[in-house]
């Protein structure tokens, strides 16, 4: 039996959250899932379950079961919990039908929903990721049903909702822009001037799911520095590692938990102290039934295989967080 401190153990002695994503079925079905997310992590984020879709099973009712269940299953072991997400443009409910509101209706639809689930764990969620991907690929606003009707001004307004009702920390969450590029330029001059217009923004989210092509571990700090400089908290908050489908190299887990090392040596010089995985286990990952990314993509991005075993990745993540 190996003597070594749990990675939860050495992330706490090293003041760094080490986190994953949680969904409430494989919590109260599987032991070795629940095990090791009480274990090996101090930090952990709802998968789905505070998406505006699974929470809205009708126009007039929540349902806050499976968001209660990992919340609490956080609280209970004293871990940081983050919430995912207030303001997206996916994961609507089923019913919702933008045409069916004016923009008004609209605007007053998502300053309640934002008052009414925010408000709800005022007391129990540490950090929001208050709007999720407003940002084109191409650096532009996104279209979506929430800027059609309120215009660029939808993001200044949700944080300002989001903040009425919580003192969590409010973060802004994207994709694609974990190292310096187009896209995060982009970010980065928007947060800027939201931070200007006196928007309650605390940080930003680089989500790093490293599929195929793993952004620059470089550039990756580089990024975080130039976000820092603005006042904002930095985390990388949905990071997996994954190999094309057709292109998985003999030495892939090797090769993952470098990567995964690079990383969390990029976080630590950087000034980024929360890194969490999007999963528990490889068994639970998104990338085994997302649309076609199952035939794109390895369906083994994580600090864990199928049975909760550690792979070479979180030997690596553990190893990086020891005190030199």
């Amino acid at each position: 039996m190996s003597t070594h401190s749990s990675l939860r153990e050495t992330a706490d002695d090293r003041g760094f959250r080490i986190g994953a994503a949680l969904n409430a079925r494989s919590l109260r079905s599987d032991p070795s899932y629940w095990k090791a997310a009480r274990n090996e992590f101090n930090a952990i984020t709802p998968e789905n379950a505070l998406k505006m879709g699974p929470l809205r099973p009708s126009r007039k009712t929540y349902d806050f079961t499976d968001a209660d269940a990992i919340v609490d299953f956080g609280r209970a072991h004293d871990m940081y919990v983050r919430g995912h997400t207030l303001v997206w443009h996916n994961q609507k409910p089923d019913w919702f039908q933008a045409w069916d509101y004016t923009d008004e209706q609209l605007e007053t639809f998502l300053r309640d929903h934002v008052h009414t689930v925010a408000g709800r764990y005022r007391a129990k969620i540490d950090a929001w990721d208050v709007v999720n991907e407003a940002v084109a690929d191409d650096g532009t606003l996104r279209e979506t049903v929430w800027a059609d009707a309120m215009g660029e001004e939808y993001l200044d307004k949700a944080f300002r909702w989001a903040r009425e009702v919580t003192d969590a920390d409010l973060y802004y969450n994207d994709y694609g822009a974990d190292a310096v590029n187009g896209k995060s330029d982009a970010i980065h001059d928007l947060l800027s001037d939201l931070l200007d217009r006196g928007v309650p923004i605390d940080g930003v989210g680089l989500q790093c799911h490293a599929l195929g092509e793993w952004p620059d571990p470089d550039s990756v700090a580089e990024n975080v520095r130039r976000f820092r400089e603005l006042g904002l908290d930095v985390q990388i908050t949905e990071m997996d590692v994954a190999f094309p489908a057709d292109e998985r190299p003999e030495d892939a887990l090797e090769q993952q938990a470098e990567y995964y090392r690079a990383i969390t040596e990029a976080c630590l010089e950087a000034g980024c102290d929360t890194l969490v995985q999007w999963g528990v286990n490889d068994a639970t990952s998104w990338l085994r039934g997302f649309k076609d990314f199952p035939e794109r993509f390895t369906g083994d991005p994580l600090l864990f295989d199928d049975g909760c075993d550690p792979k070479p990745a979180y030997h690596a993540v553990r190893e990086a967080l020891v005190e030199d």
